[in-house]
């Protein structure tokens, strides 16, 4: 059966769709619609009902460190972060132990321990405050940081302070209990900022050791792969490692993302953002302790 064009009209303003075969669905001609048809539709269309409005999907989480505000006091008092087992790992023997600020900031200016001295432009201590409560370790020094001398810096970095201020924290001058101290596993580049290597690591892993005594902070941040080896000891991925609270020679210990993995993977800023709430957590338990 074939519907005449007026048909076809009518059931189109009652909101019917029509089904034709493929060997008859051919396109009505422009002028049977300018008939007494469209004066027919004309006149029943407002009388149809609309269409529900199609309902948006809920947005996807996204964090916006540079927006978030940091998180309220609760009403309740805080239960206890659950805490692994104790590191009891001694500190190695070594002179860079013994050493202060002033002569460990000139052995690491100075230091020829590996491979690495060659190729750099300048050593990258760290920054922030002497004896911070939370302390930030990340990995090795980029482009942008072998030029400054000052680690995470460029976008990455740009991102670590938005992270920071969503805590209310900084590297920058500030009360005390604001202030950060940040510091990379590698003090030298690697060139072409290559994955550093285990004899780089562990040509390093005094000097990180000794900045972690001095500043003697409430709670260290791990950034990446290479600070959770340094520290940690472990080969295994950041995401298994992070969400739970670590020792590191009886300082607590939380792990998260790298800020230059969340800039390729944005997806997983929310976890990070997880991270760090978890680490304030663990600062304030310590600071209401001490």
């Amino acid at each position: 059966m074939r519907w005449s064009d007026r048909q076809q009209a009518l059931l189109q303003a009652m909101g019917l769709r029509l089904w034709l075969p493929a060997d008859a669905a051919v396109e009505a001609p422009a002028e049977a619609m300018a008939g007494p048809a469209a004066e027919t539709t004309a006149k029943l269309a407002p009388s149809s009902p609309p269409m529900p409005a199609p309902v948006a999907p809920p947005p996807a989480r996204l964090v916006a460190f540079e927006s978030t505000p940091a998180p309220a006091a609760p009403a309740t008092p805080r239960q206890p972060v659950a805490l692994l087992a104790p590191d009891t790992t001694a500190a190695p023997d070594s002179p860079v132990h013994a050493m202060d600020w002033p002569a460990l900031q000139a052995a690491v200016a100075g230091c020829r321990a590996c491979g690495l001295c060659e190729t750099r432009r300048h050593t990258v201590f760290g920054v922030g405050h002497p004896r911070a409560r939370l302390m930030v370790v990340g990995e090795a020094p980029g482009e942008q940081e072998d030029l400054s001398g000052e680690p995470f810096v460029g976008a990455a970095g740009q991102l670590l302070d938005r992270m920071l201020a969503a805590l209310g924290l900084t590297r920058g001058e500030a009360e005390p209990g604001r202030q950060v101290f940040i510091a990379n596993t590698l003090k030298c580049r690697p060139p072409r900022n290559r994955n550093p290597a285990p004899e780089e690591l562990a040509a390093c892993q005094p000097y990180l050791e000794r900045q972690v005594a001095l500043v003697q902070p409430r709670v260290i941040l791990a950034m990446g792969k290479f600070a959770v080896q340094t520290l940690l000891g472990s080969d295994a991925p950041v995401g298994k490692l992070r969400g739970q609270v670590h020792r590191w020679r009886g300082v607590p210990l939380v792990v998260t993302y790298h800020p230059a993995y969340l800039l390729r993977q944005p997806a997983d800023k929310a976890r990070a953002w997880d991270d760090l709430c978890l680490a304030r957590e663990v600062m304030a338990q310590a600071t209401e302790r001490a």
